[in-house]
């Protein structure tokens, strides 16, 4: 199973130190059914409005680290304030969102529940946060120094021009020129071109599989 249920009481080890109390208060608050995801690669949080006899549902990726996880989910706190107050007439991360979630934020970095290098990150986005942490690079560079279990990974960004890296689900790729926003990366095994966040963590491919697989670019 990709879910599974969140008791609140067991929900303070996936948050920092002192945030527990605030958060379950919203919790509780809005009868919010609450469900962790074990593994889940496209999103790290989901948000579904009340419904006829179902509560509010928000699920958050267990695997994040503490920081990232709170952050998670008062961005999806903040769809339901949202919901509570305008329903569907507004654009799901419009003004009426960006407001709430920086006024959520705002009070957690207020009681200094973020190391510096963090509040330092949301002070700068706090006034118009980003429809999604990982459309925030600079955050999201910083929020990954607490990641645990990254040994070995490095962000595309950091891979240098022409080197290998190989992506979670095993392909290799050569790393391109920067387009705009993002790298392209061209998959060795079948000559397709795919572009990746400078963000994104892969495994360098090095040593003799590295040369190997640059030559065989190459023929």
């Amino acid at each position: 199973m990709a879910k599974q249920e969140a008791p609140l009481n067991a929900l303070a080890r996936f948050l920092p130190p002192g945030t527990y109390e605030p958060v379950a208060a919203y919790l509780h608050q809005y009868h919010v059914h609450l469900t962790v995801a074990r593994e889940r690669k496209s999103i790290l949080g989901d948000y579904r409005h009340r419904h006829r006899d179902q509560n509010h549902r928000i699920s958050v990726n267990g695997t994040l680290n503490p920081y990232a996880f709170l952050i998670t989910l008062l961005h999806e706190l903040a769809h339901l304030l949202t919901f509570e107050q305008y329903g569907n007439r507004v654009a799901p991360h419009g003004a009426e969102w960006k407001q709430l979630f920086g006024k959520l934020l705002a009070q957690f970095i207020e009681h200094n529940v973020f190391p510096d290098d963090i509040r330092t990150a949301l002070l700068r986005s706090v006034h118009n946060p980003a429809a999604s942490s990982c459309a925030d690079e600079v955050l999201l560079r910083t929020l990954k120094k607490y990641d645990k279990g990254s040994e070995g990974l490095v962000l595309v960004e950091a891979v240098p021009e022409g080197g290998l890296f190989q992506t979670s689900d095993g392909r290799v790729f050569q790393r391109k020129e920067k387009m705009r926003k993002r790298y392209r990366g061209l998959e060795v095994k079948t000559g397709k071109m795919y572009l990746f966040s400078p963000v994104y963590e892969v495994r360098l491919v090095e040593g003799e599989r590295g040369e190997y697989l640059i030559n065989r670019v190459h023929e």
